[in-house]
């Protein structure tokens, strides 16, 4: 009797000639795969058919993708918040643990084939999988992101991924959230096999199914970490290694999954059970919500940026100081060429030197990096300006030098090049005054160290046409960037908002605060860094200018009115000149040994934020981004806002709503 075949929205099976099913993941009007409802739903129809079938109908089944960036990129986020409940959740899992526990207890062979974006639970079912390929292309990742959505892998992942690569390479895959190239899953135990291309997928399953082949798991000196006293030990190191990083107040996530290890990683079945019950209270925590959000944030900038109206290939950077050096660099690391242009050719030989250790983290290889040092080309006469498709000026913020350069620009530039500005403090109307074309101009404000922070402001000025914002856009898209469009006002969004809470900083110091007592009340708020260690890292030049352009500095001539000032009249300039706040030794701050209770350090950081949340509703208020949500992205993507608590705005509302709550028990 012939298998009948279902017709399906997200899949599509076939068997072949050869009795081998294929069940390829294509989700209907969507670019990537996701483990969705129906996804799911339709790939327990798949197994269900092959469970269904007759001795030798079918002889394996391949799961693989008909998406040019992804076998499955996970869980669809977009539908988590509606399992509100802790049962809800529970339930949600249990049906697909039972469909992976199904598809792992298949009778024939089950190969996943794996190119582009294997993620979260879409990794987690390649490991319920027998057998495992993934092809090399550069962008095929596999990894456990959980952990930054303030969860782990909770389809029995935990289990599968110590099972497939002992555990302490599956415990680091899932406590860091890493993408990992398909060399080091392969290396993990995470992939069984390698293939050249996407292309050589097809024919390496076939050969799998045929010959039988299923993964062999961890070797047996792995297995025996899971034993005491190897698993205490273990659970030691990394419980002090993710405290290092992260709070256990503010991320709860990676804890957890210590403990869950700790109790249970000898024992497969009380670990499967355990992991739901640890499992459904991380979905449902603030924490999660939050750092969902935070996701929904990224993507939605990402989505700002047209796509396919502007592909740049070749940059020019004006300026070969730090920012610009490192603009240029970052851009060659993303596969552009780019070319250096200064007055100063020492200047320009700097940059390079530190473009080869940006390049040596960023690429592998050594064709890789002599390729990107080929492509960062000194340029101090500015010959490679006609062929460039982005120019980007970064010199000192001197208006008369700026509109000179764009000037110049104007005339030798190709038509359809995209001219723009890195300025943090002028408006993008008096660069743009001298131009014949003034609506060419555009702003990308990166913010420092370029190679670290995912955010760029593109600013629109009064004349600034919509196509170049639309270019500049993709422009910084290509280079793996977030565009948050911003309208030409005095510190634009990022640091109109951080100025406030610098300032209040050094007025609270000024006022006997313990510049310790503020960096660690900021850190126990969430900040990444407190405030006086991060303006010694900016460079206190640099802030009490911004103070003063947007006159928030403290009142005062005298160095005990304003200390800041004050610093900065000595040549105290921060880490750059060894003494600032702190004194800075082999590029750390010296500091004071100091205990501070919890309610002191919450109360403090209370009054250093409160600044930074009534600034960024006035920049709400008066439209400097589209609305609320771009907010919230530009403050975290762009300062490090502490990610967990969703954005100051969505902070302050929630806040706002709690207190009403309370009030009104």
């Amino acid at each position: 009797m012939p298998i009948t075949i279902p017709e399906l929205k997200d899949w599509t099976l076939s068997i072949d000639f050869e009795r081998i099913a294929w069940a390829i993941a294509d989700r209907e009007g969507e670019s990537m795969n996701a483990l969705g409802r129906r996804p799911t739903e339709e790939l327990e129809t798949i197994v269900s058919t092959v469970e269904g079938a007759e001795a030798g109908e079918i002889k394996g089944l391949v799961l693989i993708s008909a998406k040019d960036t992804s076998f499955i990129a996970g869980a669809d986020i977009n539908e988590f918040d509606g399992y509100d409940t802790e049962d809800k959740i529970k339930d949600a899992v249990k049906q697909t643990l039972t469909l992976f526990d199904r598809i792992e207890k298949l009778p024939v062979p089950v190969v996943a084939a794996i190119h582009g974006y294997c993620l979260g639970g879409g990794l987690e079912l390649a490991l319920a999988c027998h057998f495992r390929i993934a092809d090399r292309e550069e962008g095929t990742r596999l990894g456990f992101p959980e952990v930054k959505l303030g969860i782990f892998p909770g389809l029995n992942g935990t289990v599968r991924a110590i099972r497939a690569a002992g555990p302490l390479d599956g415990m680091t895959a899932m406590l860091t959230g890493k993408m990992l190239r398909p060399g080091a899953a392969r290396a993990m135990g995470l992939v069984d096999q390698l293939v050249p291309t996407r292309h050589n997928l097809r024919w390496a399953a076939r050969k799998a199914v045929l010959r039988k082949r299923r993964s062999v798991g961890a070797p047996w000196w792995k297995k025996l970490m899971t034993k005491q006293p190897v698993r205490g030990f273990l659970a030691k190191q990394m419980r002090e290694k993710t405290a290092a990083k992260v709070r256990e107040e503010h991320y709860p996530a990676p804890f957890r999954l210590i403990d869950l290890f700790e109790t249970c990683g000898d024992d497969p079945e009380a670990m499967r059970l355990t992991e739901t019950e640890m499992f459904a209270p991380l979905m449902v925590s603030d924490t999660s919500r939050n750092l969902r959000r935070v996701f929904k944030l990224s993507e939605m900038l990402k989505a700002d940026a047209p796509k396919g109206v502007f592909k740049p290939r070749k940059v020019h950077v004006i300026g070969a100081g730090t920012m610009g050096g490192d603009i240029a660099a970052w851009c060659v690391a993303c596969g552009m060429q780019a070319s250096v242009q200064d007055l100063d050719e020492a200047q320009i030989g700097k940059a390079l030197l530190r473009a080869k250790k940006l390049f040596k983290k960023r690429v592998r290889g050594k064709t890789a990096f002599d390729s990107a040092v080929a492509r960062l080309i000194a340029d101090p006469e500015g010959r490679h300006i006609k062929h460039a498709d982005v120019i980007i000026e970064a010199v000192a913020e001197r208006l008369d030098v700026k509109q000179k350069i764009f000037a110049d620009l104007e005339e030798k530039a190709k038509p359809g090049a995209v001219l723009a500005t890195n300025t943090s403090s002028l408006m993008l109307e008096e660069i743009a005054a001298p131009l014949k074309d003034p609506g060419r101009l555009v702003g990308v404000h990166f913010f420092n160290p370029v190679a670290q922070l995912p955010l760029v402001e593109v600013v629109r000025g009064e004349a600034t046409r919509e196509e170049e914002i639309g270019k500049a856009c993709a422009f910084v898209a290509a280079i793996n960037k977030l565009p948050l469009i911003v309208k030409s006002c005095p510190g634009f969004l990022v640091n109109r908002v951080l100025a406030p809470y610098m300032m209040e900083a050094v007025r609270l110091y000024r006022e006997g605060q313990p510049r310790e007592k503020l960096d660690q009340a900021a850190l126990k708020f969430g900040m990444p860094i407190g405030p006086m260690e991060l303006m010694d890292m900016v460079g206190l030049d640099i802030c009490n200018k911004v103070g003063e352009e947007l006159s928030l500095a403290p009142k005062g001539e005298g160095d005990g009115d304003n200390p800041l000032a004050g610093l900065v009249r000595q040549g105290k300039l921060g880490k750059k000149t060894g003494q600032g706040f702190y004194e800075w030794v082999d590029g750390k701050p010296k500091r004071e040994d100091m205990d501070f209770s919890n309610t002191a350090l919450t109360r403090v950081g209370e009054e250093l934020l409160a600044p930074l949340l009534a600034e960024a509703a006035r920049a709400e208020a008066e439209g400097v981004v589209a609305d609320a949500d771009h907010v919230d992205a530009g403050v975290i993507f762009g300062t490090g806002f502490a990610p967990f608590r969703g954005g100051p705005l969505h902070y302050a509302k929630t806040k706002d709503a709690a207190g009403a709550d309370q009030a009104a028990a």
